[in-house]
């Protein structure tokens, strides 16, 4: 039975299944419930990079690290932000090339940076007022063609921006 082809077969089919689900699983197992309900509180339950209300979307927001734990980021309230999974899709970037002075920008951070600092609304756009802002909201792709359309909808009938 151990050689048995059929078995072994089966143990590769669902083998490669079993672990992309447990790493889709990941990041939510190891950022504690509690600390998770902090992070959202403190947010007022609104994405810390472009300011929309978990509410105003289907799928609940991801509460996940500012500096990624291979980065030497840590599980603390300190480094942890409540993101749209759209804003989220960064992956673990910290910092981008400024397309016009072709510096390395750091991105915005929720913890160290003031959001109004960095950024300004124009209609449903957001529109980055320092390279830092400029940076984040090309990388976030905060003002792509369908989050505006979006965003225009929660302005007509009051939800946004808070």
């Amino acid at each position: 039975m151990a050689n048995d082809p059929e078995s072994s077969r089966a143990q590769r089919v669902t083998a490669p299944w079993l672990s992309k689900a447990l790493l889709l699983l990941m990041p939510r197992l190891h950022i504690p419930h509690a600390l998770r309900q902090v992070v959202i509180a403190r947010a007022g339950e609104r994405c810390e990079y472009c300011l929309l209300h978990q509410d105003d979307r289907p799928e609940s927001h991801q509460v996940d690290h500012i500096i990624a734990l291979k980065h030497g980021g840590q599980t603390v309230r300190e480094n942890l932000a409540l993101a749209y999974a759209v804003c989220n899709n960064k992956g673990s970037d910290l910092a981008t090339l400024d397309w016009t002075s072709g510096q390395i920008v750091p991105l915005f951070n929720p913890r160290q940076h003031n959001w109004r600092d960095h950024f300004r609304f124009e209609g449903a756009q957001i529109v980055g007022s320092t390279a830092i802002g400029q940076a984040t909201v090309r990388l976030l792709r905060l003002n792509d063609p369908e989050r505006v359309a979006s965003r225009q909808i929660l302005i007509e009938i009051g939800l946004y921006p808070p």
